[in-house]
């Protein structure tokens, strides 16, 4: 598997850490790791690094995560990023409404190792 330079957008700081934390317990090969605490960080992440693979929470304010998977999706140099959602949104719309944007993978909170590493192991 080619190292990920992964972002990761949650609005939770422990979140973000705990997701660093169970990667590197996954053993996921990762070059770099960019943080964003909403959708709107994200962009500006985006916009200015090489991504290769987001995972991202659907509940933040400003921007949430579909709201940010619509503008990956919608633009050229984004579109074909992985975006594996990760979230404690427990309803069918809202995983239905992810799979429709396009997101790559859906993973509920609480999360293991093993299913950050099943999903992503499903994208290679």
């Amino acid at each position: 598997m080619t190292p990920f330079d992964l972002l990761i957008v949650d609005d939770s700081t422990a979140i973000r850490k705990i997701l660093q934390r169970v990667l590197h317990t996954a053993e996921i090969p990762i070059r770099s790791i960019y943080e964003a605490g909403d959708g709107m960080e994200a962009l500006a992440v985006l916009r200015a690094n090489q991504v290769t693979l987001i995972l991202s929470d659907i509940n933040m304010p400003n921007m949430d995560g579909l709201q940010l998977l619509g503008q990956v999706r919608a633009n050229e140099n984004w579109k074909h990023v992985p975006v594996i959602m990760i979230t404690t949104e427990g309803s069918q719309a809202k995983v239905l409404e992810a799979a429709q944007l396009g997101a790559s993978g859906y993973v509920r909170k609480p999360f293991t190792p093993e299913q950050i590493k099943s999903t992503i192991a499903g994208l290679a």
